[in-house]
């Protein structure tokens, strides 16, 4: 019956249309953009350099031209007529409706309509000798439930219940270790599951925004590499901000139907301040563009001539990536759940049983994929508010590592692709004693010729380091270029762990 009344409605709609010829009004546009960009403001903007953000802008215009046609038509409908064709809607196109105009919305919000899609959606599971039809359900708690309720209670109810729902099916996908890495065994599943995706915004310093969704991302061993480029980026001096924010449809099985306008969860992954793209951050470039590294883990390649934005490559780590992807809101990030020590019954001893793994790589290519176990340091190693803990030792040749192919960052635009040498991306995954992680980044790193000399052995050729520095820690590593085998030689890795990290994870006082 639904559906031949939908293709009553539909004629009737068609046949409207032909009736008034070209539509007329820009009001559709409008609200297409704040329906499917799923970001208030008049100052939101798409960038034609995403893709799929293209897909969205040449589907959009035969759905934009169909729309306004037959605006003037609904809105000259009675709003009894309307709450009837609502009536019919799913939970996606109701909201999509309520985004078209205020009179729209209100009758979108209509508690009886939500009450039958919350009660087919959440229905009880258990059934009896005698089943009552949905429609049959719905009356019966409508009549007690919805008269006493404020305008769309039920419509937040059913969003409510929909993210408790995903947030009970990230908790069970993601709930199986490794116990090798101490990372979720199904994480690729989860994004895939999921829908996952991510995307940048750009904000001007007028406040006006620009999306982009990424264009191509590589899954690595513990991380995802993600790229935006593009043609139209907006000019590099007018922008302020950049925010990385991972992008999930509003309902987690909706992805499964391939569509050109979808309403999608923004989650706040970390914000970037592009001022902070100077000589100070610039870690390496080539004849064409130069690349900026902004913690925690975002590349950005400039073009050398023109000064302006080439591409935007982030490498995120496995480490609570589907949470923080997926759980949080477009302006808060997600917060992780506190930490309840774990009791160090020989703090004597300092730290032992710890388990580090390491990549570096690029575009695909691995030039180090290491597992060092059975790490320890004494309670003496201190130095700076730092533990040291050495992975390799410099005055122990059996440890020495050699790195495999020439090491390099690869990079791409859509006209133009290259690879800036001595630069790669770096994963480390630090498990603690009971197998948890402890200590877990990827970021862009590059190697350096070192302003003092080591002072260990010296070796026969030219001396290299690796850095990088955040608030847990510090990484050093130490590199000699073998000109006879034309490879690199990893003859040093320390970890230098915070005295302030250590304490909240074990609750002692180093």
């Amino acid at each position: 019956m639904a559906t031949g009344r939908g293709r009553i409605l539909q004629q009737h709609w068609l046949g409207f249309q032909r009736l008034r010829g070209p539509g007329r009004g820009g009001g559709a546009a409008r609200g297409r953009a704040r329906a499917f960009g799923f970001r208030k403001g008049p100052g939101v903007k798409f960038s034609a350099g995403s893709a799929a953000l293209r897909c969205h802008a040449r589907g959009g215009r035969h759905w934009e031209s169909s729309f306004s046609c037959c605006s003037g038509f609904l809105d000259g409908m009675p709003s009894e007529i309307l709450l009837k064709i609502f009536y019919y809607l799913d939970a996606v196109s109701l909201l999509c409706a309520g985004c078209v105009s205020r009179r729209f919305y209100h009758l979108a919000n209509d508690n009886f309509i939500w009450i039958r899609i919350y009660s087919t959606a959440f229905s009880p599971t258990r059934s009896n000798w005698k089943v009552n039809s949905v429609e049959k359900i719905a009356v019966s708690v409508s009549s007690l439930s919805v008269q006493d309720k404020e305008a769309g209670y039920w419509k937040k109810e059913y969003i409510r219940k929909q993210i408790a729902s995903v947030k009970a099916a990230l908790a069970n996908i993601l709930k199986p270790v490794n116990p090798y890495t101490g990372l979720p065994v199904k994480t690729k599943e989860a994004l895939r599951m999921f829908g996952l995706g991510w995307a940048i915004i750009l904000k001007e310093k007028s406040g006006k925004e620009y999306i982009m969704e990424h264009v191509d991302l590589s899954v690595n061993d513990t991380s995802v590499t993600v790229i935006w480029y593009g043609k139209n980026w907006p000019c590099l001096a007018s922008l302020s901000t950049l925010d990385l924010c991972g992008v999930t449809p509003v309902f987690m099985d909706w992805y499964k139907t391939p569509t050109k306008h979808r309403l999608r969860w923004h989650s706040l992954i970390a914000k970037y301040n592009l001022s902070h793209l100077t000589v100070s951050t610039m870690i390496g470039c080539d004849r064409l563009i130069r690349i900026f590294c902004l913690h925690p883990g975002l590349l950005v390649g400039v073009w050398k001539k023109k000064e302006e934005l080439a591409f935007v490559m982030a490498n995120l780590h496995f480490h609570h990536l589907v949470e923080r992807s997926t759980l949080g809101s477009a302006t808060v990030p997600y917060e992780l759940p506190p930490h309840s020590p774990f009791l160090d019954d020989s703090p004597e001893y300092g730290l032992h049983g710890y388990q580090l793994h390491v990549d570096l790589h690029s575009g695909g290519v691995f030039y180090l994929c290491g597992t060092f176990r059975n790490l320890f340091t004494k309670k003496g190693n201190i130095e700076n508010g730092h533990v040291k803990l050495i992975v390799i030792h410099l005055k122990n040749n059996r440890e020495h590592l050699p790195l495999i192919g020439k090491v390099g960052l690869s990079w791409k635009t859509g006209i133009f692709d290259g690879c800036i040498k001595n630069c790669s991306m770096m994963d480390i995954t630090l498990l603690d004693e009971h197998g948890k992680p402890f200590w877990c980044f990827s970021s862009p790193v590059c190697m350096r010729s070192p302003a003092t000399p080591s002072d260990g052995p010296s070796f026969l050729g030219q001396t290299y380091s690796v850095d990088y520095v955040d608030a847990e820690g510090r990484v050093h590593v130490e590199l000699v270029w073998i000109r006879e085998t034309e490879e690199y030689l990893i003859v040093n890795l320390v970890l230098y762990l915070s005295i302030a990290k250590i304490n909240r994870w074990f609750g002692t006082e180093y």
